[in-house]
């Protein structure tokens, strides 16, 4: 979660797969009063640092659209998959992962 002045301005999570071996970023949401201002970049550095910490882990993916998929691209994700009109018509899914040792600039 993010925060100025005791309000939230946005939050975000992550996922572990059954063997501990991935984790999946989830659900980035800012207000778009707060998008380009450096929070979303902040909350994503913080939960690959917390992700980083768990013994075991290999993989870090997310799920997200043609829209956001650039945003992930500069912290080191690759596209994996692209499915067309998965989320909903004109949506797409773009399916991008990142070894977790390519993190370790971060």
């Amino acid at each position: 979660m993010a925060e100025i002045s005791n309000k939230i301005i946005g939050c975000g999570g992550f996922n572990l797969s059954e063997d501990n071996e991935s984790a999946k970023i989830s659900w980035d949401i800012f207000h778009p009063q707060n998008h380009g201002k450096g929070f979303g970049s902040e909350l994503l550095l913080h939960r690959i640092k917390k992700i980083k910490e768990i013994h075991g882990i290999i993989c870090i993916s997310v799920r997200t659209s043609q829209f956001t998929y650039k945003f992930y691209e500069k912290f080191g994700f690759e596209i994996k998959e692209i499915i067309q009109n998965y989320w909903t018509e004109g949506f797409d899914l773009y399916r991008m992962e990142g070894d977790i040792n390519k993190f370790n600039k971060h």
